[in-house]
């Protein structure tokens, strides 16, 4: 009698252990619910007035944009001028960053990508950028001396982000964590750090700590920054570019994207032309650290 209680005992555990395995058939290869779609590739771009969109925005800028293009609205004033809420997707019409910027490097990066990626693949950007901002004014722990010291103008510009840029990356991110997957960073930035030669360490941090706080593995996704406007077309920030190329030394996976040939409106930004070719190379060189893209070329293996 024993015998065959113990015989029942053993095979009530295996049934109640064997339907634990089927109530629960996730593996690790599995997708859960806030896992966002691999189809989706998702860049954070922040910096100043260029990443912002400083050149004017041409009738055809406007025409035959993509859907697979999105972008995600940041800013609250968006609603009342373009009709986008605030962490929500849309198609990626100019302007980008808020509705009373210009052309982007976005634009032209975003727009490169879905030409030569699969129609499967669509692309997001969530853009963060203010004019004139130095880049402490995107750092975790420093954007509140930075506020405490900036200009009544600068400070109407933290605030539409809450007075915390950095806080409002994470927060947006981590929305379009759950329909996406990060795939890169984009910064253009240092004019207002012109000529400081810690300016790779403070990007250093930022990058980690905004891997670190979306549960992104270090070094696993790119950064991207690019050049100021060089002296020949009018640039006055252009000895930058020597303490940007110093920037890999600091993240391995960074890549500087060259403003040769980029043409400029002013001391600081460039045209509408330039926004153009520049945001191009960004979607250039994107293209060429994923593992396959389509092109009019064919399709090609890198890595």
């Amino acid at each position: 009698m024993k015998y065959i209680q113990l015989l029942l005992l053993l095979f009530t555990g295996f049934v109640i252990s064997l339907s634990g395995v089927f109530a629960n058939p996730a593996s690790d290869n599995s997708l859960t619910e806030l896992d966002g779609d691999p189809n989706f590739h998702i860049y954070i771009c922040f910096g100043q007035s260029n990443m912002e969109g400083a050149s004017p925005i041409e009738a055809s800028d406007r025409e035959a944009v993509d859907s697979r293009f999105k972008v995600m609205a940041v800013s609250a004033d968006d609603f009342q001028h373009l009709g986008r809420f605030a962490g929500e997707w849309y198609t990626a019409n100019p302007p980008l960053c808020r509705w009373d910027n210009g052309l982007t490097p976005a634009d032209y990066f975003g727009r490169t990508l879905v030409d030569s990626l699969p129609d499967s693949i669509e692309v997001g950007v969530i853009m963060v950028a203010m004019g004139g901002s130095g880049i402490d004014a995107f750092d975790k722990h420093n954007y509140t001396e930075y506020y405490h010291n900036a200009d009544a103008w600068q400070k109407g510009l933290m605030n539409i982000y809450g007075g915390n840029p950095y806080a409002k990356i994470i927060e947006m991110a981590k929305i379009a964590q759950q329909s996406g997957v990060v795939k890169g960073i984009l910064l253009h930035q240092g004019e207002t750090n012109n000529g400081q030669p810690d300016w790779p360490q403070k990007v250093q941090k930022i990058y980690y700590d905004i891997l670190n706080d979306l549960d992104i593995e270090p070094n696993s996704i790119p950064l991207l920054a690019g050049e100021m406007l060089r002296e020949n077309q009018g640039g006055i920030c252009w000895g930058m570019n020597s303490i940007i190329a110093n920037l890999p030394n600091y993240i391995p996976n960074s890549h500087v994207i060259s403003s040769e040939g980029c043409s400029g409106i002013d001391d600081f930004h460039f045209t509408n032309e330039g926004q153009k070719e520049l945001g191009t190379r960004y979607g250039i060189q994107m293209l060429s650290l994923l593992e396959t893209y389509d092109s009019d070329e064919g399709k090609f293996g890198v890595g």
